[in-house]
């Protein structure tokens, strides 16, 4: 509910019509609520429910950033506020990725991550494939987790060369041509008054 919620708030700026706003926002809540059923009611919580809600997840994210960023572009001039929904639009990158991850580790059959990197009888939760995520989006790769299949490194991979694209082409872009509001207005009265 919470990622519907944020996808939403999203929806609420984005340069699409009143019409198409409608139809996502009908889409997202029928669907959010068919994998509320699905997984709690009809599936109990068995694998297969988690990772089908886990890959509803990462849809929802995935909207939320593509409408984060064509709002971004949109804008006629960079803002603090374009900036800050690049850096959101980042970290929800982030998330969605660890939605990715938890689906193929309940979907897949095999352990997704390989042996010695959790305790005996352990199960990776939400917090470790988001910690695995976030190491990897940022290239950190502390090592202490280490995707076990060769989908899951090609995701993984995936996701570290989408995060440094993300930040060395759209942030690093926005930061470049922000200008703070004091600094326009010195700038125009400077040459209001070359020009006088």
């Amino acid at each position: 509910m919470l990622f519907t919620t944020t996808g939403l708030l999203a929806l609420r700026n984005s340069p699409f019509g009143r019409r198409t706003v409608g139809l996502i926002v009908a889409g997202c809540v029928i669907g959010s609520a068919i994998m509320i059923v699905l997984t709690v009611v009809l599936l109990h919580g068995s694998s297969v429910g988690l990772g089908t809600a886990s890959i509803w997840t990462a849809i929802l994210l995935l909207l939320t950033v593509v409408l984060i960023v064509l709002q971004i572009l949109s804008l006629p001039a960079v803002t603090l506020q374009s900036i800050y929904g690049a850096l959101s639009a980042y970290l929800i990158i982030g998330l969605m990725f660890a939605s990715f991850y938890s689906a193929m580790s309940h979907l897949g059959g095999n352990a997704f991550f390989t042996a010695g990197d959790l305790s005996h009888g352990q199960t990776p939760d939400t917090t470790i494939f988001q910690y695995f995520s976030f190491t990897t989006l940022t290239t950190l790769g502390y090592g202490d987790f280490t995707a076990g299949t060769n989908a899951g490194r090609a995701v993984a991979v995936l996701e570290a060369v989408v995060g440094q694209i993300f930040l060395a082409t759209l942030v690093a872009r926005l930061v470049a041509a922000f200008r703070a509001p004091t600094q326009q207005s010195a700038s125009n009265g400077a040459s209001a008054d070359a020009d006088g």
